[in-house]
């Protein structure tokens, strides 16, 4: 039996390390944006999408590590890009995050806006200087545009925002939480597959994996966001409400959305047993479900 806290700390400590191998020196005319792209993928974070894709490669019979790098780096600028847009005063208006000032309160909101567009546009160029074979490679950072895009992350973004302070029906607010949040996560773990060279079934299962893993965190998000502090979020608690967004808590209520949690958990871990064991992949999965930050 594993160590799950020890393995999880020195798993995020081995992301942490590689992810600074690639962040820019904060050097020419063009230092303060350097330093605010910077100051938002080190400030924090679970590193869970860098993680997942990790996991999906040992478990696809992946071993290169230093391969994966780039491309576990540039997954995490993707998202560190995407939450710096959220905080922005025309989207959340949200002055902390991970208990810290964020971007644009730190370094105002023209070089907020400006670190999110530069965070997502370098992690490409991040993502191309892996190892891996070109055509890998390359089908990697597609998978990753793909899901980051306008059919991915930032369509769900997009939705997401319009409706705010609507009622969107059950269907929309599915498509919302599958792109905005599950979109990256499916990205991780179908690029940890591509990489390790699992077969199409292997990657599409894995997609499948990723979506039901990113509806259990989100909702699980909303939960928090309504049942914990400021303190203990790292971030504006009640932010939903303040902001008039329906959620699934919402719409289904607490109950449910925490049988739903455990759902599209269960389901996600059946899944992954069938394409191999990881007894910390598994953990990490089931610590998710009561995490309370």
């Amino acid at each position: 039996m594993i160590d799950f806290e020890k393995e999880l700390q020195d798993r995020t400590r081995l992301v942490n390390e590689a992810i600074e191998k690639f962040l820019p020196d904060e050097e020419g005319p063009q230092k303060t944006i350097l330093s605010a792209c910077n100051y938002s993928v080190r400030n924090g974070g679970k590193r869970l999408r860098p993680i997942f894709m990790e996991c999906a490669y040992r478990l696809s019979g992946g071993w290169d590590m230093e391969k994966l790098y780039p491309l576990m780096t540039a997954l995490e600028m993707i998202h560190s890009s995407s939450l710096v847009h959220d905080d922005l005063p025309c989207m959340d208006n949200d002055e902390l995050r991970r208990g810290k000032p964020s971007t644009w309160a730190r370094f105002g909101v023209d070089m907020g806006t400006l670190a999110g567009d530069g965070l997502m546009i370098y992690a490409f160029e991040t993502g191309l200087k892996s190892e891996l074979p070109e055509d890998v490679r390359l089908r990697a950072i597609r998978i990753l545009a793909e899901k980051s895009g306008i059919f991915g992350m930032i369509g769900g973004q997009t939705v997401d925002v319009e409706l705010t302070g609507s009622i969107p029906d059950p269907d929309t607010l599915r498509f919302i939480y599958e792109k905005k949040t599950g979109a990256l996560i499916e990205a991780a773990l179908m690029m940890g597959a591509v990489c390790a060279g699992a077969g199409e079934e292997t990657v599409e299962l894995m997609e499948r994996i990723g979506r039901d893993i990113g509806l259990a965190f989100q909702i699980r998000d909303d939960i928090l966001d309504v049942i914990s502090t400021s303190s203990e979020l790292g971030k504006s608690a009640h932010a939903d409400d303040r902001n008039a967004k329906i959620t699934w808590v919402t719409f289904y209520g607490l109950e449910q959305s925490e049988k739903d949690v455990r759902r599209f958990t269960d389901r996600a871990i059946e899944n992954l047993a069938s394409i191999g064991e990881d007894e910390f992949f598994e953990e990490l999965l089931r610590q998710l479900i009561d995490r309370s930050f």
